[in-house]
């Protein structure tokens, strides 16, 4: 047992959100200890105040490389960068935050590209305190793909019975629709293809909404996007035998994959795909990036500022990131 569970390293992501405490609820999950060998990247006196508000008795156990990690059930192993000090303001926009949580994940991509974890799973940021912290990015996922040197990626939610992957995520949505191209939707299409058969579904029903609303409903809404962006795509990939229907209005396309008509929902932008995903609940959904080298799922919520340092945050999506990370991390 001990030589096959996954080794994941868990990004702290910002200090000053629920991060540190959700961190903290889900190593009282049995489960995590018995799926993985997972421990934390990024600072050991943080997550130690953090032990304060969330009444955990866990030992916080400070290593330099994961080979020092003990991987007890009572123990936490963090692997201490030592960027921030325990009087950080909780619930604040801070730079210093910001930037340290881009080295966690820096440090967690240089020891997955080493082959040091098989897959990281990261606590939420904050995109303001990243970027005045020196580092414009919109997000994690930008920071994975620059760093591992991945130009084709995408953002795929899964939530139960409902997995959504995006054309567009963190761009206007004015610049989603320019971004939007037949070679963009067909590279999507083939990525949540290879991701479902490689997660054991041979043969993966695919659906594709449509840009305007009731997709456009042949050039009654719109200006022909649907046509000249989506259909081109989705026709190359059933040429190929893949198993896709598109683009469908997505105002019904949601319910009918919740439903069971679909395996997965290849949506056009961030809130098209993001907001059905949510309704199923902060806790349910899991963000995982396809398409990388490495294996990277995350919780799909935020720094939640209001209540960081209160120990109410719900960790049940951690939880599930981690799960997932387990299932998808290759096999030592």
């Amino acid at each position: 047992m001990q030589t096959t569970r996954p080794i994941i390293g868990i990004t702290m992501g910002d200090a000053a959100g629920v991060g540190p405490e959700i961190i903290l609820k889900s190593f009282e999950h049995d489960v995590v200890h018995e799926t993985s060998r997972s421990f934390v990247i990024g600072d050991a006196s943080i997550l130690e105040r953090a032990k304060k508000f969330t009444n955990s008795t866990k030992t916080i156990h400070r290593i330099e490389n994961p080979s020092e990690a003990k991987f007890e059930k009572d123990v936490i192993d963090i692997l201490d960068l030592d960027l921030l000090t325990d009087d950080l303001p909780i619930g604040e926009v801070s730079p210093e935050a910001g930037n340290a949580a881009f080295q966690y994940l820096a440090k967690a991509i240089k020891l997955a590209n080493e082959g040091e974890i098989d897959a990281i799973c990261t606590a939420p940021l904050n995109k303001e305190a990243l970027q005045k912290g020196g580092h414009m990015y919109p997000g994690h996922t930008e920071i994975l793909a620059e760093l591992t040197g991945t130009k084709d990626y995408s953002m795929m939610l899964s939530a139960p019975n409902l997995k959504v992957i995006h054309v567009t995520t963190h761009v206007g949505i004015v610049d989603a629709i320019q971004m939007i191209t037949p070679e963009r939707v067909l590279h999507v299409i083939h990525l949540a293809h290879s991701t479902l058969t490689k997660a054991g579904i041979p043969n993966p029903k695919i659906a594709v909404c449509g840009i305007n609303p009731h997709a456009g409903e042949n050039g009654l809404f719109g200006y022909g996007e649907e046509e000249e962006k989506v259909i081109p795509a989705v026709e190359k990939a059933i040429a190929e035998g893949i198993d896709v229907q598109g683009p469908l209005p997505a105002d019904t396309l949601f319910f009918r994959t919740v439903r069971g008509d679909f395996d997965i929902v290849v949506a056009m932008y961030h809130d098209q795909g993001h907001a059905p995903v949510k309704v199923l609940g902060l806790e349910a959904g899991v963000n995982i990036t396809v398409g990388l080298p490495i294996i990277r799922t995350s919780v799909d919520h935020g720094t939640a500022f209001d209540i960081a340092g209160t120990g109410i945050a719900d960790e049940n999506s951690l939880v599930e990131a981690l799960r997932q990370a387990v299932e998808l991390a290759p096999k030592r």
